[in-house]
């Protein structure tokens, strides 16, 4: 069986649109001459790829398959084509980052602001998701390098270690009157605890550690950013899961307190993520060796 990438171009548009005459549009073709593609791959795959409804077309099953595999090789193919002409000197291209909110806002910013302004005319693209989201994207070719929280468990990725970071319980002053500490985890989960969202790397790791001490925990709040955890731990309404390196200033102007622990989580890593089978572009490259954030 031999169908031609052209098919394959043509279908992942109408599927992104829901439209044969937008995908028309799109990719400057008929209207017909979009339909005849996609009957000529339906033919070829011996499948349905489409139902049609008065609205446009939605995938089938079967076509929904083909769209998450195919979509994923095209941009893969794109990557690969914006490489090539790329600059070597970095006169231009693009680099896109995936990286979590937290990550971005106390470790990246200080190296994409070195990067930018070394190579001003590199396009500069940030994506925010969760590590599993960012390996998903890194995979699909949709970013070319994600700094996320480890471990990171993926035989397709490289995994260069940046930076350790250690997870610490903080509370408010009302909370550092009350507490008799040190505290054991057991003490520890009786406490009224703010995690962040269960999808969390960071959370995930932390409860994990816990568990295997014999220990469940389980949250009253749940949050989707460290600062917020920082806030309503400021605020009193409960015992905040942190990142010690990353809340430094609140520590610093007491305006929370770590919550002393008979026994310390052990310490983990951020990372930088890419892809083992594509080649870095040379912006990526550069960004990773002349930032001083990994080795190549």
């Amino acid at each position: 069986m031999s169908i031609k990438l052209d098919l394959y171009k043509i279908f992942c548009e109408v599927a992104k649109h829901g439209s044969f005459s937008k995908a028309a549009k799109s990719l400057y073709m008929t209207q017909p001459a979009v339909s005849q593609a996609i009957m000529q791959l339906e033919s070829e795959l011996e499948i349905r790829l489409f139902t049609r409804t008065p609205k446009g077309v939605v995938l089938t099953n079967e076509g929904q398959i083909l769209f998450e595999h195919v979509n994923s090789a095209i941009n893969l193919i794109g990557v690969g084509q914006r490489k090539v002409i790329e600059s070597k000197n970095l006169m231009a291209g693009e680099l896109k980052i995936g990286v979590g909110d937290t990550i971005s806002r106390y470790f990246l910013l200080p190296y994409l602001e070195k990067f930018h302004s070394a190579y001003p005319n590199i396009k500069l693209k940030i994506v925010n998701g969760t590590t599993h989201e960012l390996c998903t994207l890194l995979k699909s070719g949709e970013v070319d390098i994600a700094i996320c929280n480890l471990p990171v468990r993926d035989s397709s990725l490289e995994i260069i270690e940046l930076m350790d970071i250690h997870d610490i319980f903080v509370c408010g002053a009302k909370y550092k009157e009350k507490l008799s500490m040190p505290l054991s985890f057991k003490q520890l989960a009786k406490l009224p605890l703010i995690l962040l969202e269960l999808k969390s790397n960071s959370r995930l790791y932390v409860e994990k550690y816990i568990l295997s001490k014999g220990v469940k925990i389980e949250p009253e709040i749940e949050l989707g950013s460290h600062d917020l955890l920082l806030e309503f731990a400021r605020i009193n309404l409960g015992i905040s899961c942190v990142i010690k390196e990353f809340s430094q200033e609140y520590l610093s102007n007491k305006l929370v307190y770590e919550v002393e622990l008979n026994e310390e989580i052990p310490k983990r890593t951020i990372g930088v993520c890419f892809l083992k089978t594509v080649s870095l572009s040379p912006a990526a490259t550069k960004f990773v060796q002349d930032c001083g954030i990994g080795t190549l």
